[in-house]
């Protein structure tokens, strides 16, 4: 019986994951849910799992979550603060951390210092600071497992093959809703239709992301330190049906892949319950049912958010924690219809070349790097 804490839990992979921890009640125990600011499915789950701890993060909101859960047996908690403490209780055994964006650094570091079980959902945090966080998960001894589906790809063609050498990871993208369309065609389209991903069911920031090919720039940075490669280890191929969720090549030429319906229970089943495979009723997959499986080299030119990424990793230092933190403005801003489309690489790629360079960044300059290019990123929003 593992006992979990679901940093997130009202968000795309946190409902997921409760929707797992549902139909395995053998196998896990909700001890800890956490939201931003839907109070309300918060307090929804916490009837229904009963948690030893519910936390949300606005902390105006607590009074509504603490006086719908007053007559329960729980504690109730809001700020940041309360989101660092919680991962740090005796009665938590992994973490998962699927809080959106940048926001999910610092309690992923308390976990880690806690001597917590990481299961990954928030890229971001390997992709701001993954040198920081892979050497602290070496020194406490904590295992992070990926629950990006091309990250746990990965992990599954590892099974049994740790100690032979990768020669090169590929990560496989969908293409998003725009694959195909020239830089004049983005120019025009809208917030509702970068909303709709032909293949997956995300949250809005991921998903925007997603038609950028920025989810899959994050992705190539956070693989870089999951799987311990070189840049020039990784490659990104496109293949609009998502199947083939990534492949392994290693040093003998051989290719191991994982397929599966793009379904997100299925990898977060496999890192809450690694390294047990978990019963599942998940829809399968039939060959008939997709007779061709295709592929294509990604359009950097059009889609420069994938290119940008290539560039923050090959730099290294802070650069990553840059690109990150204007992307996370940009989003925003176009979710708002105060930018373009086109115009998220733009306000990224000047951050990236104005914003204080740090070759060997600590904790404390992440945090001053992401607040500089917040505000430069703002700045060129607001002009």
């Amino acid at each position: 019986m593992k006992r979990i804490a679901i940093l997130g839990s009202t968000g795309s992979i946190g409902v997921q994951a409760l929707d797992v921890i549902r139909a395995n009640p053998e196998s896990f125990e909700l001890e800890v849910i956490t939201a931003h600011s839907n109070a309300d499915l918060l307090v929804q789950q916490a009837l229904e799992f009963k948690p030893n701890v519910v936390v949300i993060a606005r902390e105006d909101l607590y009074e509504q979550v603490q006086q719908a859960l007053q007559h329960e047996d729980m504690k109730v908690y809001a700020g940041s603060k309360a989101l660092c403490s919680v991962v740090e209780m005796g009665t938590v055994d992994m973490v998962l951390t699927a809080m959106v964006g940048y926001a999910g650094l610092l309690p992923t570091i308390r976990a880690i210092e806690a001597g917590k079980q990481i299961a990954l959902a928030n890229k971001e945090t390997l992709v701001v600071a993954g040198q920081l966080i892979t050497s602290l998960a070496r020194e406490k001894g904590v295992n992070i497992y990926p629950v990006d589906s091309e990250h746990s790809a990965i992990f599954q063609c590892l099974a049994g093959e740790f100690h032979n050498p990768i020669e090169k990871i590929i990560l496989t993208a969908s293409g998003g809703p725009f694959r195909g369309r020239t830089a004049a065609d983005l120019a025009e389209v809208t917030k509702a239709q970068a909303l709709k991903h032909p293949n997956w069911d995300m949250g809005a920031k991921i998903t925007i992301d997603s038609a950028s090919l920025m989810n899959k720039g994050l992705e190539v940075i956070e693989a870089k330190w999951l799987f311990g490669l070189r840049n020039e280890q990784i490659e990104v191929v496109v293949h609009p049906q998502s199947i083939i969720h990534s492949l392994v090549q290693f040093e003998d030429g051989s290719i191991k892949a994982q397929l599966g319906l793009p379904d997100m229970k299925l990898p977060i089943q496999y890192a809450l319950g690694y390294p047990q495979r978990l019963r599942s009723d998940f829809p399968r997959f039939s060959f008939l049912d997709y007779p061709q499986l295709t592929f294509e080299q990604p359009d950097l030119k059009t889609f420069r958010n994938l290119q940008l990424a290539f560039d923050a990793m090959e730099r290294g230092g802070n650069m990553p924690c840059i690109l990150n933190a204007a992307n996370e403005v940009a989003v925003s801003a176009f979710l708002r219809d105060e930018v373009g489309f086109l115009q998220m690489s733009d306000i990224i790629e000047s951050c990236m070349a104005k914003v204080t360079y740090i070759a060997n960044p600590s904790y404390e300059d992440y945090v001053t790097t992401d607040e500089e290019a917040r505000k430069r990123a703002a700045e060129l929003i607001n002009k």
